[in-house]
């Protein structure tokens, strides 16, 4: 029986494509806005009153401005590995202030957030200095979620909570088949929901719970959905990727299979969206027949979207 290879994502380059990317990433940021906005009604049950957040991969730091809306009294830090990035997110996030705002001054205000440049997996916080962790889509940049996870779990305060969100195997599914499987590598490759659960459980974190749901994105061309990969920096990024697609043949193959899929005139992509959460706590996690308890919610396909 063949072992599959290990998967490994080449650094350099993701690193390279987020710094090129800083400069129009908004402009693709559909779909974070939207896990974002599912990600805050999430929020709406959980009881906590954080005093210090952290965005872990903050990006353009969108999120960070929603984050200052629900706890406008926490202290906010941003963490991206891409220098631009985070002078993006300083754009957004510098105070505006005018009329009504420049009299009351502060009272109308958050506190400004903090912004870092460093890796999700070596941090320069303290440990247990962090009250809730939130990272939308910072995932898939990542071949192994462990050392990130482990790192949330030092930095987390007892009690604290961390939620994030990734993309799942069956994101990009019809890329992935419309494409020769030979020389390696063609689509980027996303850790499976099961085995994030697990590696929060082995980094130390108590109950987690995982959500999966099935979103349908839709093109008039196929070329929109390879814009929108590019400007989000989300485009094959594995180090073992190939480094052509057998010239014009390959490419045209790949289109036509691809044109099979077209329904009323749109063009499918399907977004496999995991969402999890879980707790730091010094009480072990419940357990049944010896084995830790992990939740898992499955969610019904959503309906196709533009």
């Amino acid at each position: 029986m063949n072992t599959p290879p290990v998967f490994r994502l080449d650094h350099a380059l993701l690193r390279r494509r987020f710094v090129r990317a800083a400069a129009h990433c908004d402009e693709a940021a559909f779909l974070a806005l939207e896990i974002a906005r599912r990600m805050d009604e999430r929020l709406d049950y959980m009881r906590i009153a954080p005093r210090r957040i952290l965005d872990l991969g903050c990006g353009t730091g969108a999120d960070l401005a929603k984050l200052a809306e629900r706890y406008p009294d926490a202290e906010r830090l941003g963490v991206d590995f891409a220098l631009p990035m985070l002078e993006r997110a300083r754009q957004r996030l510098a105070p505006r202030r005018n009329g009504l705002r420049r009299l009351l001054g502060k009272a109308l205000s958050p506190p400004p957030a903090r912004l870092i440049a460093a890796e999700a997996a070596r941090l320069p916080l303290a440990k247990d200095s962090i009250s809730l962790i939130w990272s939308n889509l910072m995932l898939p940049a990542a071949d192994d979620p462990l050392p990130i996870f482990r790192e949330m779990h030092r930095v987390l305060e007892d009690g604290g909570l961390a939620m994030f969100s990734t993309l799942g195997p069956d994101t990009l599914r019809e890329l992935r088949a419309a494409l020769p499987a030979h020389a390696g590598e063609r689509v980027h490759r996303f850790i499976d929901m099961h085995d994030l659960g697990d590696a929060l459980l082995r980094a130390g974190f108590s109950d987690p719970v995982m959500d999966m749901e099935m979103l349908t994105l839709t093109y008039a061309r196929l070329d929109e959905l390879f814009d929108d990969l590019r400007a989000a920096a989300a485009n094959n990024a594995a180090a073992a990727r190939a480094r052509g697609l057998s010239g014009r043949t390959g490419w045209a193959q790949a289109r036509a299979h691809y044109e099979t899929l077209r329904r009323d005139g749109r063009l499918p992509a399907s977004i496999e969206i995991i969402q999890g959460h879980a707790w730091k706590t010094d009480c072990p996690a419940p357990r049944r027949g010896g084995q830790t308890a992990m939740h898992f919610h499955p969610r019904p396909p959503s309906a196709p979207a533009d």
